[in-house]
């Protein structure tokens, strides 16, 4: 059975000694804690711990010793140690070396400087993220064409898989999403135009939003906060048990295995989800004009053909492989950035999120002047 820990203190003397007896383990120290935080005010220069009484000692005995001589502020950089003791000097000399001086509090400068400050770290994280990014996206194409002129070691399997996970599982919440929208779209302007007596183009403005912008856009933003966070997930646990590594010395690239499947499996599912939330939106546009307009089907879809150009639809259609490939792309570059910890990973994945949903908005804005100066 252990020996309960105890300790004399004598500071009547010129070098005070803490003479320490009974078994200083982890099951027996804690209550001497407390006292000891109090003899460490009293220590001086000179002080010693003497083991001639100590029994038995692991490392967090030696620890709390070494911390009650390191809180005294002596500035030794070693215990003095007097008596006998197997192993006493050479575990209080592993705690001294294993001490770690708690960090210092960051400074921030106030005022306009410090808000300098912050601006330029900011600035200059954006700009090391954006050419990261940038390199990453060129590897991943650099790697896709080496796969397609040797279709052999494309990963079908792979491939087929997030085609059906990040894919064909997100058509009922794209098109849900994509049906409230039309509806919604539909109400307004029959409303608005209704007061200028245009409730008849309630149709166009049907079409035209869903086929253009809302349907791409939607599908873009869904999968962004759906797919493109699982990727991040996957990859970032993946590179936390440290499997990504194990790739490697099995002489598998990542970027092959784990890449390239979810980039070409993004390009085939985003226009055939995009179309899918066209057509929803242009349903729920047609319940709403039957049952506000009184336009039933038959009419709705004749204007359609009479007055809507086939060009609205490939202009939405054509922007659905570029957001594809930012989506796929960004999702796993942040993936294989994960560090080592849970925080590292979450912080991923939110950073993966916010990068998408930008960066749609951002080329959705693009395609627009494009397509505007375009005349399309």
């Amino acid at each position: 059975m252990a020996a309960t820990a105890a300790f004399e203190f004598q500071d009547d003397a010129a070098a005070p000694v803490l003479a320490l007896s009974g078994d200083w383990t982890v099951d027996t120290i804690a209550a001497q804690e407390a006292e000891l935080r109090a003899i460490a005010e009293r220590l001086k220069p000179g002080a010693v711990v003497d083991v001639g009484q100590l029994g038995r000692m692991d490392v967090a005995g030696a620890y709390l010793v070494d911390r009650t001589f390191r809180e005294s502020a002596i500035g030794e950089e070693r215990i003095a140690v007097r008596g006998q003791h197997d192993n006493a000097k050479q575990l209080l000399i592993a705690a001294r070396k294993a001490a770690v001086e708690p960090a210092e509090k960051p400074h921030h400068e106030g005022g306009l400087n410090g808000f300098l400050d912050r601006v330029g770290r900011v600035m200059a994280s954006i700009g090391e993220e954006i050419i990261q990014t940038v390199g990453f996206f060129g590897e991943a194409l650099v790697v896709m064409a080496r796969l397609i002129t040797n279709p052999r070691r494309l990963r079908w399997t792979s491939i087929v898989h997030v085609m059906e996970a990040a894919g064909l599982n997100a058509l009922p919440i794209v098109a849900l999403l994509a049906f409230f929208i039309g509806m919604v779209v539909a109400y307004l302007g029959a409303r608005i135009l209704g007061d200028f007596g245009a409730s008849v183009f309630t149709v166009e403005l049907v079409v035209f939003s869903m086929l253009r912008e809302f349907g791409v856009v939607i599908t873009a933003v869904l999968l962004a906060g759906r797919t493109n966070s699982a990727f991040t997930a996957e990859i970032g646990a993946m590179k936390m048990r440290q499997e990504i590594d194990a790739m490697r010395v099995m002489g598998l690239d990542p970027m092959e295995a784990l890449v390239v499947p979810r980039i070409i499996a993004m390009l085939i599912m985003t226009p055939i989800l995009t179309f899918g939330a066209m057509m929803a939106g242009i349903f729920g546009g047609v319940l709403v004009a039957w049952g506000e307009l009184g336009v039933s089907p038959q009419m709705f879809f004749a204007r359609v053909s009479e007055v809507v150009p086939a060009q609205h639809f490939w202009v939405g259609m054509s922007k659905a492989p570029a957001f594809a490939i930012v989506l796929a792309v960004i999702g796993c570059r942040q993936g294989l950035a994960v560090g080592g910890d849970v925080g590292s990973l979450g912080r991923r994945v939110t950073s993966s999120v916010v990068q998408a949903i930008f960066m749609v908005i951002l080329l959705d804005a693009l395609f627009a002047l494009w397509f505007l100066e375009l005349d399309l």
